[in-house]
This record gives structure tokens, sequence and C-alpha cells, in this order.
């Protein structure tokens, strides 16, 4: 089982998650994190750490989120690792609980 990062990221992409990963699962796009699911470990150390609490585990995961597991999967193979915590977007704040994100995900 992995952890899945899920639609309230989108536009956030705080990284407090990255900096207690043990395994640098963590990929980073433009506006959006990542966790690839082979190489987590599922140690749940990322998912309190998660200010938008958008971090599941994969059985954890929400009827209508189960489409970021394969998300995650795919975009994992082409964005590069991130290990460092870094700042939020500018605007993560007002986005953070706007529902329905998936539209503004930039790869």
């Amino acid at each position: 089982m992995a952890f899945v990062v899920t639609d309230n990221c989108i536009k956030c992409k705080y990284t407090d998650c990255v900096e207690v990963c043990p395994v640098d699962c963590f990929y980073e796009g433009p506006n959006f994190l990542v966790i690839n699911p082979d190489e987590c470990i599922d140690c749940a150390l990322c998912e309190p750490e998660c200010p938008a609490e958008a971090i599941f585990a994969e059985d954890d995961l929400p009827d209508d989120q189960q489409h970021f597991m394969a998300l995650n999967e795919e975009l994992s193979e082409t964005w590069p690792v991130i290990t460092e915590k870094k700042d939020a977007l500018d605007d993560a704040d007002e986005w953070n609980g706007t529902p329905d994100k998936l539209q503004y995900l930039e790869r």
C-alpha cells in the first residue's frame, strides 16, 4: 500500500511532507506534488505533515479521489524528485480547501 497526493494539493503545493519522507518518493510538478507508489514504504510520516490534508493512505482514499492513484503513478515517472522543503505557492492559502481543482493541474 502507498500514500496518494490528491486534489487539494493542486495550486497549493506545500512541501512539509517532503521533509519527513525517509525514502524521497515525492516528485514535483509546477503546482502539485505526487508520490511514486513503487517507492513509498507506507511509513505514514507525510500524511499528518500536509497542511492541505491532501495525502491519504491508498486504502483510505475517498471514492471521488480514486483517480489520483493513477495520476500519482503517471506523473512520478516524468517529474523530478523533490527532497527538501520549499515555500508553498504564493496564493496557496487562498486555494487551500477549494474543491475540484484537477482542471488547474499543470503538467
